[in-house]
């Protein structure tokens, strides 16, 4: 199990996401290995890695008895690591259900029990752990041969269809007899997170590191008119090592930080709830929970699961139909909204190799991402075409009673 640790009594490295066995005692090697190697990862993946080398953990206790795997790295114990891993992978090669997820459990286990016994035999002159080494780096080999195969199936087009991106809006609008949160408060806090997410672009763990004062602006000479962008990166108010939301949100990597221009009605969407629904809290995060704390990931993801069962059957049905879910989920926003960037800069006439850069620019994707390439197929959806505008015409009666007020 994962425990999020804060005790400011330990040292900062110390700090953070810990596996803890039955018996709530910690996972003695995994946290050597958080302590080592998690500083560069984002939180969200290191607690996914975790979770992953959890599960490990979880099979050498049925397998071999409890605390067995911590044994056998302390021990250096080749025989025993070596049955462990090869009826792990078994035992994951045998799942029912065969994805990418499984071939990265299996990667990152063996990845991990790699490092703890190089780590433990670098720079020691005893024979004993230069031939432990050396089997472990035999056994390495053989199985980073194996591969957890993946069924052929054709890929879902993760997109929402036009009808259902209207739908959320008629839904999710602030003064809608339709939506499903009764404190005006919250309406707001969730419109701004969706429209962040669909007409942005951004992960949750973006949106919920931005500040208050997230929208930059200045004259635009050339256009002769003002600019507006978001600045995507870490809080510069808070330090991060302070958030104690249990699944600590962050940059994914390096390319997602990044400046993104948004459009007039979107910061004034932004700045009426900053000024009139955020309400006055001690941290600086844009968006703010009902007990002023910041917004965690999970309370995002349970207003979305909250959304998706109030959606009309005849929409669920489509939902299922188009992409094989009935519930809508915060990246499904994400997918959506690089479909429609897509489409538009194809539009305007740029090639489509200009259109894929420009898109791992906008969404954070290195150059050498293919994660763009994955939309192509779809960007000539006329049906959410026909919904998607920078400037939300359809919701003109709702921007003008923003700028009222």
């Amino acid at each position: 199990m994962i425990i999020q640790n804060y005790d400011a009594s330990f040292s900062q490295s110390l700090t953070g996401p810990i596996l803890i066995d039955a018996s709530g005692l910690p996972r003695y090697w995994s946290a050597v290995w958080s302590t080592m190697c998690a500083g560069r990862l984002a939180d969200s993946t290191h607690i996914k890695k975790l979770r992953y080398i959890e599960n490990l953990y979880h099979f050498a206790d049925i397998s071999q008895g409890p605390g067995s795997l911590d044994d056998a790295l302390g021990a250096l114990d080749d025989r025993t690591l070596a049955s462990i891993l090869e009826s792990w992978f078994i035992s994951i090669r045998n799942q029912p259900t065969i994805n990418a997820s499984n071939h990265l459990r299996w990667q990152t286990g063996l990845a991990f029990v790699t490092f703890i016994v190089q780590s433990l035999a670098k720079g020691d002159g005893n024979n004993r752990m230069r031939n432990i080494e050396g089997r472990l780096r035999q056994l390495s080999v053989l199985y980073s041969q194996f591969r957890i195969k993946k069924r052929n199936s054709p890929e879902t087009i993760r997109s929402l269809p036009a009808s259902i991106v209207q739908t959320l809006y008629s839904i999710l609008a602030p003064d809608s007899d339709l939506n499903p949160f009764p404190r005006l408060r919250t309406r707001w806090r969730v419109y701004v997170a969706f429209i962040l997410m669909l007409h942005q672009g951004l992960r949750r763990g973006e949106i919920l590191l931005l500040p208050a004062d997230a929208v930059k602006s200045d004259f635009d000479i050339k256009r002769g008119a003002i600019k507006y962008w978001i600045n995507i990166q870490g809080n510069r108010y808070e330090d991060s090592s302070s958030d104690h939301r249990h699944s600590r949100p962050g940059i994914k990597t390096r390319n997602s930080v990044r400046q993104i221009p948004i459009s007039e009605s979107v910061a004034q969407i932004i700045e009426a709830y900053a000024q009139n629904h955020r309400g006055r809290p001690t941290h600086s995060y844009l968006l703010n929970s009902p007990s002023n704390a910041p917004l965690s990931t999970e309370a995002l993801t349970k207003a979305f699961a909250l959304i998706s069962a109030r959606l009309p059957k005849a929409i669920i049905q489509e939902l299922e139909v188009r992409t094989g879910k009935t519930s809508i989920t915060p990246h499904d926003l994400r997918h959506t909204c690089a479909v429609a960037i897509l489409s538009r800069l194809l539009m305007q006439g740029d090639s489509m190799d200009e259109a894929l850069q420009k898109m791992r620019t906008f969404f954070g994707w290195s150059r050498e991402s293919t994660m763009p390439s994955r939309y192509a197929k779809a960007v000539f959806e006329d049906r959410l075409a026909s919904v998607w505008n920078d400037a939300f015409d359809d919701r003109v009666e709702l921007l003008r009673s923003i700028s009222k007020g």
